[in-house]
């Protein structure tokens, strides 16, 4: 059968798994990632389509092509593909003649064993998984055959396909939790979200610990969403302040910062639902500072749609995001009614720290371009992005989480920064890289808006230290040019000198790179935090850096 017989083929499904893990449970690749390392790994499906897999830092990387020269390789039969996520089988019953051909070393198809284990461990459980899994079975039930190695039953006879089916038919109170040895120790399976009937809420879960992501986001996203529209004013004036106040949060982006704050207040022990009036009010501070960032930009388009100012003018733009900011300080406020005078004032405390970091951060950048200076180190690009961006999208809605859970010792507040910090940056320098190369429908800014603001970037920087001398003169003029000067040439100018260079690889690298120490530190500082759902899903948000396609 060939590969544009089936409409998911086996290379396929491969690929889909891999980049539903990348948005939803991004500390399962890196996981796996680190069991595969430098290994190149060739498979053969048996509907005759290939797939070569290989790990970069903490990605998985698919190729639905035949590998070449592979260091393991790996061809599925039927009873092969049927056993694929059956957790209940060692890798000895696995691997029979005739069914499930592995060549390689010992060590490295032991290396691929374990990664692959640690997929089906912890992945098996994502409803939408299953749901993938399920469309590829039913699509085809005559390619899977029976749990034993006997001829394939006809295709009107139900197709057994043990673990999937088991996921479908369990209810909580009857499954039972097999044992899994994760780097030989002993563990209990994590409890899948999906019971076959219902999803619920990750923080509702006692036994969670690999959360789905983009649905954990979802959930925190709507519900912070829902609280800014309670605080909102219904009255007048509405076609000239509140209507316009709504705009922006509308918006909505992934849920990164609401996400951070409810996960920090879990993580340490609070509930929830404490932490979402606070990250209801970082929102309103965000989308404050964005009415005003883009109007000093003189961007045009804010998550697809025109920005404020764009649309409504330069003077109800700059009202509403002071109004956006008032009402964050009043939305900080309200929480003594909840949370208490010392939690309260932890907050005040936590919120003007962010706001003037922010501040510095935009006036550093807007010093250099109003100035023509390019920085010549990537350490100036580190500390304003810390302050513009880093803060108030990473560690600020961190720290803020933990005051709403109790937390107020600097000290302990303080094991978030250096972690976030640098996964901060690289998040940042992966958001200018998407401006570069993305999808504006991905990304939600016009494409190359960086090069028409004159933004300072990793990319930029490091052209302007590489480059030429006989190029100096002519790309900075470009550079130096207002907005409205410029023109789409001229930042596609600047983009191609930048691809001579190599410069949006340098930066790709560099993210990895800084993303991979945070990463490290959130394991080294946080040990304070007990393994819980909420630090897993700080652990999936720090991962979430490092495995986002570029």
């Amino acid at each position: 059968m060939t590969e544009t017989t089936l409409a998911l083929t086996g290379a396929r499904l491969l690929a889909d798994t891999v980049a539903a893990l990348t948005e939803r449970a991004p500390a399962v690749l890196a996981a796996a990632a680190d069991q595969l390392r430098t290994i190149r790994l060739g498979l053969h499906f048996n509907d005759d389509s290939h797939a070569t897999l290989t790990a970069r830092h903490s990605r998985l990387l698919v190729e639905q092509t035949r590998c070449t020269a592979p260091d393991v390789e790996v061809v599925f039969d039927n009873r092969a593909m049927n056993l694929l996520f059956d957790l209940q089988r060692s890798a000895i019953d696995q691997v029979l003649p005739d069914s499930l051909d592995v060549r390689g070393s010992r060590e490295d198809t032991l290396a691929v064993w374990r990664a692959f284990t640690l997929l089906s461990q912890r992945a098996a459980g994502l409803r939408m998984l299953q749901e993938l899994w399920a469309e590829y079975r039913e699509q085809a039930p005559q390619l899977w055959g029976t749990a034993s190695p006997a001829a394939v039953e006809p295709a009107t006879a139900p197709v057994d396909w043990t673990a999937l089916d088991y996921l479908t038919r369990r209810a909580p109170e009857d499954a039972p939790e097999p044992p899994a040895l994760i780097n030989g120790t002993t563990v209990t399976a994590p409890r899948p979200l999906w019971d076959g009937r219902v999803s619920s809420g990750w923080w509702q879960e006692p036994a969670v610990h690999d959360a789905d992501l983009l649905e954990t986001m979802r959930v925190c996203r709507a519900r912070t969403h829902e609280e800014i529209q309670r605080l909102l004013p219904d009255r007048e004036p509405r076609a000239e302040l509140y209507d316009l106040m709504r705009s922006y949060p509308a918006r909505q982006g992934k849920g990164l910062r609401p996400t951070l704050t409810i996960a920090a207040c879990a993580a340490f022990g609070g509930r929830p639902e404490d932490a979402v009036r606070a990250a209801a009010a970082l929102e309103l501070f965000h989308n404050g500072f964005l009415v005003h960032d883009d109007i000093a930009d003189e961007s045009t388009h804010r998550r697809g749609l025109p920005t404020m100012h764009e649309e409504h003018g330069l003077g109800l733009a700059v009202n509403v995001g002071d109004g956006l900011n008032l009402l964050a300080v009043d939305a900080v406020l309200s929480n003594l009614e909840t949370l208490g005078l010392a939690r309260t004032l932890g907050l005040i405390h936590e919120s003007i720290h962010m706001c003037r970091e922010s501040i510095e951060g935009q006036a550093m950048e807007l010093g250099w371009i109003r100035h023509d200076v390019v920085p010549e180190t990537d350490d100036a690009y580190f500390t304003m992005s810390t302050k513009k961006t880093g803060w108030y999208t990473c560690i600020s809605p961190c720290r803020i989480g933990a005051v709403c859970a109790g937390v107020t010792d600097p000290a302990v507040l303080g094991r978030f920064d250096e972690a976030f910090r640098l996964i901060g940056i690289a998040f940042q320098i992966q958001d200018d890289i998407l401006n570069l190369v993305g999808e504006e429908a991905l990304y939600g800014k016009e494409p190359l808006g960086d090069l028409l603001e004159g933004k300072r970037t990793v990319m930029l920087i490091h052209l302007f230290r590489t480059m030429h001398a006989f190029e100096r003169p002519r790309l900075f003029d470009v550079l130096r040019r207002r907005r409205t000067d410029k023109t789409q040439q001229h930042a596609e100018e600047l983009l191609s000198a930048m691809q001579r260079h190599e410069s949006i690889e340098y930066a790709t690298d560099l993210a990895d790179r800084l993303a991979a120490e945070g990463i490290s530190r959130f394991e080294e500082d946080l040990q304070i935090i007990p393994e819980n759902e909420g630090k897993a899903v700080l652990r999936q948000i720090a991962h979430y850096v490092t495995s986002r396609p570029l």
